[in-house]
């Protein structure tokens, strides 16, 4: 399979995941804001990996991911009616917590006290002198 078709596989496997997700019914999916963030597909067609995001904590995105799995005969059927593909993927349900990772990076980032550049310390600004 040509590396092309794989990716415009991959997002329309996102995009009928996406559209799922509003009915389904178990509280952890139905009840937050649920995104799907990224889909990755093996070459071979084997495992479909998903990443999961919630708006909130970790523990929420845990929660989805675990509704997800049970899910997954559904988004197996809703995705085999839709895309013809010549095998269905093993669906796999990742946490996606890399805006949790941001907003920590960006807080330690804020603590550190960064001096202004001093002009008697020796270093040059970008212009060059003549």
């Amino acid at each position: 399979m040509a590396n092309h078709n794989l990716s415009r596989l991959t997002e329309d496997v996102k995009r009928e995941i996406s559209a799922a997700l509003p009915e389904i019914k178990d509280k952890h999916v139905s009840g937050e804001i649920v995104s799907i963030s990224r889909v990755e597909i093996t070459s071979d067609l084997s495992y479909c990996k998903i990443y999961v995001s919630v708006l909130g904590n970790e523990a929420k995105t845990e929660g989805a991911v675990k509704a997800l799995e049970k899910s997954a005969g559904f988004i197996v059927r809703r995705i085999n009616s839709r895309i013809k593909m010549r095998k269905m993927p093993r669906l796999i349900f990742l946490p996606d917590n890399s805006q949790e990772y941001y907003e920590k990076i960006t807080g330690i980032l804020d603590k550190l006290n960064v001096p202004d550049a001093d002009p008697d310390s020796g270093y040059e600004d970008d212009e060059t002198t003549e």
